[in-house]
């Protein structure tokens, strides 16, 4: 006869609960587990990026901007008058002296302007003369009426002396005497408005004169202004350099102000750099630069910085310094370095392909096995064209990748293969 066991059935199921409650808390410690573990690392070709060795040591601090060289005097040939152009003699890229016509321009109206000025002029001097003449006759009868009478004053005196002497002797009477002495006076004031007169005549020759030498003058500036004018009717550059532009053509009528031709010296040049205007604060005037041209390298100083901003960027004029080599020339395009300063003992490394200065980014840093990198914070100071100051987070001897890592920005660590 079978005997019933009492509890075997609740044993058998606590039992059950008990295993399945581990088996929850293992399932879900597994699962805790599997989400905490990092992705696999990624595989990366070593040839793929580019790493570089941080060093400490001294900076030197550059900016670069590109740029094209400019003539230090250029100047622009407008026309002085209203004129037709009839001819073009020298075509663009030809080397012009001073006096070298580059084109010639008729104005006929300024031409009957110029002779009607010469006509003009040539009466007014020949009327300057005849005044001159008249004046001078006049002044000599003047002077002739002056002497004349300071002669009777001479006389009329000497007179007065013998009577006088006589009339002591008694020969003459008192009214004789008077009659002497009443002509001295008459002739020493007659003698003393002569005089006057004529220093009046003198000082009204010399007014008329001037009157008449101003009317002359001013017509002789006319006639050179006209003269002028024709003479520019032949453009001319005034200094030596080569032909860039003629900007007219044949047959063209032309207003004052408007340009005619270019003229430049190719042998004195300057460079004009584009800096980003996060680089261009610490720019300042006399630092050093040099100028690539592709063909030669050039010396240079900072002359002038642009105080707008022009697209993103200042343009910082580079007085050349230093000779300039074979096919420099106007418009050229360039690369331009400026030195900022020099740093001493500082850690630095090669410039990141991202990250700005004074900046904190993440850099991947090789570590011992030499196969494997891993993510670190790094603090960046101050930049240079091609190295970055390094603050924290590196230290001197440490390899990192400064190429371009978004693609892996989810990874702690990457495989170098």
């Amino acid at each position: 006869m079978d005997v019933k066991r009492e509890g075997v059935l609740e044993a058998r199921q606590r039992k059950q609960k008990i295993l399945y409650a581990i088996g929850g808390v293992l399932f879900v410690l597994l699962a805790v587990w599997v989400l905490r573990l990092e992705p696999a690392a990624p595989s990366v070709d070593r040839t793929a990026v580019w790493m570089d060795r941080v060093a400490r040591g001294p900076m030197l601090r550059q900016v670069r901007g590109p740029g094209t060289l400019v003539p230090l005097e250029i100047r622009w040939l407008a026309a002085s008058t209203v004129g037709r152009v009839d001819r073009i003699l020298v075509l663009p890229g030809t080397d012009v002296e001073p006096e070298t016509v580059i084109l010639e321009m008729s104005n006929p109206e300024l031409e009957q302007s110029l002779q009607d000025a010469r006509l003009q002029l040539r009466a007014a001097d020949a009327r300057y003369e005849d005044l001159q003449v008249q004046l001078e006759s006049q002044l000599l009868n003047q002077k002739a009426i002056a002497a004349s009478v300071q002669a009777d004053h001479r006389t009329a005196l000497l007179q007065l002396e013998a009577d006088r002497e006589i009339h002591a002797q008694g020969i003459i009477g008192d009214l004789v005497l008077k009659f002497s002495e009443e002509r001295s006076r008459e002739l020493e004031e007659k003698n003393g408005l002569e005089q006057e007169r004529l220093a009046i005549a003198f000082r009204s020759n010399e007014a008329r004169l001037m009157a008449e030498a101003s009317r002359v003058d001013q017509l002789r500036a006319l006639y050179g202004l006209r003269r002028d004018q024709v003479d520019a009717l032949a453009v001319r550059p005034g200094i030596r350099g080569v032909l860039q532009q003629v900007p007219v053509e044949v047959g063209q009528q032309v207003t004052p102000g408007v340009n005619l031709a270019r003229v430049a010296q190719p042998e004195h040049l300057k460079a004009e750099l584009r800096i980003a205007e996060t680089q261009a604060k610490d720019v300042e005037i006399g630092q050093r630069a040099t100028v690539d041209t592709r063909n030669g390298v050039i010396e240079g100083r900072v002359m002038r910085i642009d105080p707008a901003v022009q697209d993103g960027t200042v343009t910082i004029d580079v007085e050349l310094v230093g000779e300039l080599p074979r096919g420099a020339r106007p418009d050229l395009s360039v690369d331009g370095t400026v030195e900022i300063e020099r740093l001493e003992n500082v850690l630095f490394v090669g410039r990141p392909a991202y990250g700005q200065a004074g900046t904190t980014i993440g850099l991947f840093r090789l570590l011992d096995d030499g196969e494997t990198a891993e993510r670190v914070d790094v603090t960046l100071g101050k930049s240079s064209v091609n190295t970055i100051e390094i603050v924290a987070g590196l230290n001197e001897g440490d390899e990192v990748i400064l190429s371009d890592t978004s693609a892996w920005e989810d990874y702690r660590r990457i495989r170098l293969n």
